[in-house]
């Protein structure tokens, strides 16, 4: 439900600030409520554009921020780049004029209220490569002025944005929590979820001045259905990194189960789903060829460095994220027994990976397990060809490799038929009969009926 005007000014009159504070919160509080403040948000990738458009459709009016070009001038045009948008809801918002977009960073000036959702990779030694907000939070203090809030939503270590944002914002002579403020809400989106959107997701806000949570909270109330506020930025970080954590580990155990099965002969498929019957004390989680997406993979690594600034060690973590990292290299190691077992190798055969998604139904490659899996069976000198109907080319890991049509001469040529992704449109059916033999990692032919002797779980 959205705050009222009442109820937000009522949690800043509970405040204890200076008169000019007082007054500069009082006057953004207004706006955010009137809806009339402008609201920026600086990368339109996937969780930026779908944050950009709730907050159009509620009738905020928003810029979007981008360094390519390309984007901008999709948004601008009304042409959707994001799975998570509605093509319609995107058009109307740029022909109603109350979303638009642009390169020039000069127009930070110009908006009360900043939301940043730009990329946090990891470096090489899984260590946080926090380039991206470091360059935009650099933008936005050569604009600051008094009266605007920016909030984060990037994934990334706690103590973030009060230990690497607020100083480089503070350098021109403003205060956090007075002049402007400053606030951390991180992501929840998850692509291709037909439930859970941008809008009726829980959101947590933290920050560590108490006027910057009164405004971020109201902020995001004026769009999202249940917003969590938390007492500090640094909790608000860690409690992102802990959601992603906590799905790595799980991940991480019927991984480790998996291999465990695959020693005993056991359908690990078959001891999960029974296990999964119990109505209490037991959670859903399901094996596969690794991990992959913007968050699992990463998140629990943020945290993992933090730790270490404490003289301690997140053993749970580098145990889940080791076991994890195996996946690709164990489902090579399983095809070469696979193909051992027709007396053929896996130099010259030809592997068909039936997708290269990081998960179900989506167009996003990143981080996805098939790379690795795909990178390993060519250094042993196989052939391997993909089709994936949500991702054409596939140019990661060192790859360039184009999606092929699925056909049954297709999949009688291969040697080897593997499943990477479980995307729902494959006739599997298809693919079950005519497959020489199919190695499936993600139990996609469950509901193919009849004997399938062509295949073999992971």
């Amino acid at each position: 439900m959205a705050e009222t005007r009442s109820e937000g000014m009522d949690e800043i009159g509970g405040l204890d600030l200076e008169p000019e504070v007082a007054a500069r919160v009082a006057a953004l509080m207004a706006g955010i409520q009137a809806q009339s403040v402008r609201v920026g948000v600086i990368g339109l990738g996937y969780v930026g554009l779908p944050f950009a458009v709730e907050k159009g459709k509620v009738g905020f009016s928003v810029l979007g921020f981008d360094r390519q070009q390309a984007r901008v001038d999709r948004v601008n045009q009304g042409r959707n780049y994001i799975g998570d948008v509605a093509d319609a809801e995107l058009a109307a918002l740029v022909a109603a004029g109350r979303l638009r977009a642009t390169t020039d960073m000069a127009q930070l000036a110009d908006m009360d209220v900043l939301v940043i959702a730009v990329p946090t990779p990891l470096n090489k030694n899984l260590n946080p490569d926090l380039r991206h907000i470091e360059a935009v939070t650099r933008d936005i203090a050569r604009h600051l002025r008094p009266g605007q809030l920016i909030s984060l939503e990037s994934t990334t270590y706690p103590g973030t944005t009060d230990e690497i944002m607020q100083p480089l914002l503070e350098a021109a002579g403003l205060r956090a929590g007075t002049d402007f403020f400053l606030a951390y809400s991180p992501e929840r989106v998850d692509p291709g979820n037909q439930r859970y959107s941008t809008c009726n997701t829980n959101k947590v806000v933290g920050a560590s001045h108490p006027a910057s949570l009164a405004l971020a909270t109201a902020f995001y109330r004026r769009t999202i259905q249940h917003v969590v506020p938390v007492g500090s930025a640094a909790a608000a970080e860690l409690c992102k990194v802990f959601e992603n954590t906590f799905r790595a580990v799980n991940i991480a155990l019927v991984n480790e189960l998996t291999l465990l099965c695959d020693r005993m002969g056991l359908n690990v498929w078959e001891v999960l789903e029974a296990a999964f019957t119990k109505p209490f004390g037991i959670m859903p989680f399901y094996p596969g060829p690794g991990v992959g997406g913007h968050c699992i993979p990463l998140d629990p690594h943020y945290l993992e460095w933090k730790a270490r600034e404490f003289n301690f060690n997140t053993r749970f973590i580098a145990l889940a994220g080791e076991i994890n990292r195996h996946m690709p290299e164990f489902v090579v190691e399983k095809a070469l027994r696979l193909l051992s077992d027709r007396g053929r190798g896996l130099q010259g055969s030809r592997i068909l990976a039936l997708g290269v998604a990081y998960k179900q139904d989506v167009d996003d490659p990143r981080e996805s397990p098939a790379g690795e899996v795909i990178r390993l069976l060519e250094a042993r000198r196989a052939t391997v060809v993909y089709h994936d109907p949500f991702v054409p080319r596939f140019s990661e890991f060192g790859l360039d490799l184009q999606s092929l049509p699925l056909t049954e001469a297709e999949v009688r040529q291969a040697d080897l038929v593997l499943v990477l992704t479980d995307h729902s449109t494959v006739d599997y059916a298809m693919v079950v009969r005519e497959a020489v033999q199919l190695l499936d990692t993600r139990n996609a032919t469950r509901r193919v009926p009849g004997p399938k002797p062509s295949v073999v779980l992971l």
